[in-house]
């Protein structure tokens, strides 16, 4: 049969060495050992081109059976691991980006993200530049010394998707690298590497995982962006854990299963949110009249269980911190991709440099899990009666 396998199939295939396991033994080392120092002589020569065991800190065979994976899932060239998302997406800055150069960062950047370049990239005589985070009037911002533009599609809180083809024009036409964080789609949804981006920036504890018990980043790049990559990753000592790639590699196994399901609950809630009274605006791009929709349905196979509410901008944000303790089972916290619904308050002026004109209502980002959605949606709708009644509820873990 030469009928090329669907994404689903090859996902389960991923990553496993022909040596008749299903899943890939977990395998702790540090140290190798060699037969005499001609071997590890050669070794060591010939590593820099090719992945061979050598020290644990370069891999293991449970770390580059999840890199394989990774590489299948993203259709990229080579893969690193990184002990966070937030230290894939620092070492990603810090491998392409030196003195002098100049960096735009779109607006609807991941908070800390924003704090590592106000912070370190600054320290680093490294300036950056926020743009629109749909991408619009990117081109007015371009620098001779402007070296990377770095998305996020789409956004956080707020979900914009930039088209990426363009900003890839835009990039290679000036010379730029183009780094987007691909975590709301988990490579899955949505293939940057395949719209013309050089780097594609995961965090693995989100939907990888999938189970809420593992911390970890992950970045699949081109073969052009390769070399500069695995440079930094190895001279800033960055490694994970074999149990912890056993667990996001295991994950991943379930991954199509595991988004789909999150979507329907998602879309489910959604759509009964939107009926609501209390509710100006659900934000997400599978929704028909979100701002991003057409990109969303050019570009993405699918959606995720992400959705931020706006309520009518005649309740306060103790309004809505109200309606946040008046529920049972969503959790208050600022993860998401586990099986688990979770809820957090969105303050938009803390997360944003641009000036915004449109008037917004308090918001509230809710990850929708699997549970039943009915019981979800039984659940929003005693929180939107705290709005209104004294918070008699109690919460539970």
């Amino acid at each position: 049969m030469n009928k090329p396998y669907r994404s689903a199939t090859r996902l389960l295939r991923a990553g496993r060495p022909h040596h008749g396991w299903v899943n890939t033994p977990v395998t702790r080392a540090s140290t190798y050992v060699f037969e005499s120092v001609e071997a590890w002589r050669d070794t060591r020569a010939r590593r820099e081109q090719e992945r061979l065991p050598s020290y644990g800190a370069r891999g293991t065979d449970s770390t580059h059976a999840l890199e394989d994976a990774l590489v299948e899932l993203e259709q990229g060239f080579r893969a690193k691991l990184y002990p966070t998302g937030q230290a894939a997406i620092a070492t990603v800055l810090l491998a392409y980006l030196r003195a002098g150069d100049h960096v735009l960062v779109t607006d609807a950047v991941y908070e800390p993200v924003r704090r590592f370049c106000a912070e370190h990239l600054t320290r680093l005589g490294i300036e950056y530049t926020y743009y629109r985070p749909d991408g619009a009037g990117i081109e007015a911002l371009i620098r001779p010394n402007t070296r990377m533009i770095y998305a996020e599609s789409p956004g956080s809180l707020t979900y914009e998707m930039p088209d990426l083809p363009k900003l890839s024009t835009t990039a290679r036409r000036h010379d730029c690298w183009l780094a987007v964080d691909n975590t709301w789609a988990s490579g899955l949804i949505h293939k940057p590497l395949t719209l013309g981006a050089d780097i594609s920036i995961l965090a693995a504890t989100k939907y990888l995982g999938g189970h809420a018990d593992v911390m970890m980043g992950a970045v699949v790049a081109t073969d052009r962006a390769w070399p500069a990559l695995e440079r930094a990753t190895i001279d800033f000592g960055q490694t994970v854990g074999a149990d912890d790639a056993f667990l996001v590699l295991r994950g991943m196994r379930s991954l199509p299963l595991r988004m789909a399901q999150h979507a329907r609950n998602a879309m489910q809630v959604a759509g009964w949110l939107l009926e609501r009274p209390e509710v100006a605006r659900v934000l997400c791009p599978a929704l028909p009249g979100d701002p991003s929709h057409a990109m969303w349905l050019r570009d993405c196979s699918g959606a995720n269980g992400l959705l931020t509410v706006e309520l009518s901008n005649t309740y306060t944000e103790s309004d809505a911190e109200r309606l946040i303790d008046g529920l049972r089972l969503f959790g208050i916290g600022a993860s998401w991709g586990g099986f688990e619904s979770l809820v957090i308050p969105v303050q938009l002026r803390t997360s944003r440099s641009l000036p915004d004109s449109a008037p917004r209502g308090p918001m509230l980002r809710l990850h929708i899990g699997l549970e039943d959605p009915e019981d979800l949606i039984a659940d929003l709708e005693c929180g939107l009666s705290a709005l209104t009644q004294p918070l008699r509820s109690f919460r539970i873990s």
